[in-house]
């Protein structure tokens, strides 16, 4: 018998902090949390205040699109809902044939200032400030 078998289970750990590259776009995952905590400080405003008002945000965005209704965020991109037929697929394990039904998918086409921006980035996804 192991003597870890018998161990008590050890908490659960808190990940690491992400390195700076992660936060600054060098490749990493941004969070929600991370973008109200850079937004909350460059405001001045509180991290509570700043969640709320980006969660209304996303939730506005959200409701939008449930409705059918297409967003356009100049220079930034679009946001529209499009429906897709039904149609036979094959499932490669299996190659069984299935229906898939017609559903509604959400698209996004980038805008312009964003394309230019992503393709112009140097590798190391560094971006500059930008107090627009």
């Amino acid at each position: 018998m192991d003597s870890d078998q018998n161990a008590a289970p050890s908490p659960r750990r808190r990940a690491p902090p992400r390195s700076a590259a992660a936060s600054s776009g060098g490749g990493g995952t941004i969070t929600k949390k991370d973008l109200v905590n850079r937004i909350a400080e460059r405001t001045g405003e509180t991290k509570v205040v700043t969640k709320s008002i980006v969660q209304m945000f996303l939730d506005e965005i959200v409701r939008e699109l449930a409705a059918g209704n297409r967003l356009e965020f100049r220079d930034f991109g679009v946001f529209e809902v499009r429906a897709r037929r039904a149609r036979r697929a094959q499932n490669p394990r299996t190659l069984e044939k299935v229906e898939v039904p017609p559903k509604r998918v959400v698209k996004f086409k980038v805008g312009r200032v964003m394309r230019e921006r992503v393709t112009d980035a140097p590798l190391d996804g560094a971006l500059p400030d930008d107090d627009d």
